[in-house]
């Protein structure tokens, strides 16, 4: 594993240590989940932007919309 080493100002620093103080041993991973959680937000956005820029037409769609279409309630006879 790598290792990072970054400078935050006291009022971040002071947050983090409410919630993540340094002796529990949380603060590292507490870090590497925000750090993923960013980079997921990134793709995202990304992805979002790319379907924005150039929405799938009716033709190139996979998926039938009928499948997550509820189901009709229906007797069934005994």
């Amino acid at each position: 594993m790598k290792q990072l080493l970054i400078e935050v100002d006291d009022e971040l620093m002071e947050k983090l240590e409410r919630v993540a103080p340094p002796r529990s041993r949380r603060r590292s991973e507490f870090v590497r989940n925000a750090i993923r959680q960013a980079l997921w937000n990134l793709e995202e956005q990304a992805t979002a932007e790319a379907y924005r820029q150039q929405p799938d037409s009716e033709n190139e769609v996979y998926l039938d919309s009928a499948v997550w279409e509820p189901r009709q309630n229906r007797r069934t006879r005994r």
